[in-house]
């Protein structure tokens, strides 16, 4: 997937006075083909240009960072967070009720392992890779990164509308599988590794 550039960039002023309306859009696609829910605190986002476009627009917005080297140096962090070759990546977020009480309610989620989440595909598990599993990425908040590997037989199973697919965590208490994927969802994760596949 080819990386963001400084070209695909809107100058700041005008992203900020589109921004409600970008936001919107970007809400009605992740919803779409992007947001799987898993159970009642738990999310994943998977990423692509699309979805970090918006994100670096709005860091730049926030930042007000305009100089060319800065906004280099945060498209070559968002960059890495692309589809890879074989590798989906998505943003694993986890609900938090009361923020009074963040710590405590993340405190069980600091154990999380790879297989601890699952895609099911037919009868295969493919287990996530947790790219933030450092004591310290993991202390610091709801949010963290992870990743799917797909060989060809993983590629060919998501391919197979008729085979079910769906996510599951099992981890401590949290016992939650996603809906079943439906197509859309399926075919947007299946462009990603096509358009991975190609760069």
């Amino acid at each position: 997937m080819q990386p963001l550039t400084p070209d695909d960039l809107l100058p700041l002023d005008e992203f900020a006075a589109r921004r409600r309306e970008l936001f919107a859009s970007l809400e009605r696609y992740l919803d779409r083909h992007r947001r799987v829910r898993i159970g009642p605190r738990v999310t994943l986002v998977f990423e692509n240009r699309q979805t970090l476009w918006f994100r670096v627009q709005d860091v730049l917005r926030v930042a007000r960072l305009a100089e060319p080297g800065r906004v280099q140096k945060e498209l070559d962090v968002y960059n890495r967070l692309l589809p890879n070759r074989h590798r989906l990546q998505a943003a694993l977020l986890i609900a938090v009720a009361d923020e009074s009480r963040l710590g405590e309610e993340l405190k069980d989620w600091q154990a999380l392992r790879g297989e601890d989440l699952v895609l099911r595909l037919g009868s295969r598990c493919l287990p996530a890779d947790l790219v933030t599993c450092r004591p310290e990425d993991r202390c610091i908040g709801a949010a963290h990164w992870v990743q799917f590997a797909f060989d060809g037989d993983a590629r060919r199973l998501l391919a197979d509308f008729h085979q079910p697919a769906q996510f599951e965590v099992r981890h401590s208490a949290y016992r939650h599988a996603s809906p079943p994927l439906n197509e859309d969802v399926r075919q947007s994760l299946l462009d990603d590794l096509d358009l991975s596949d190609r760069d």
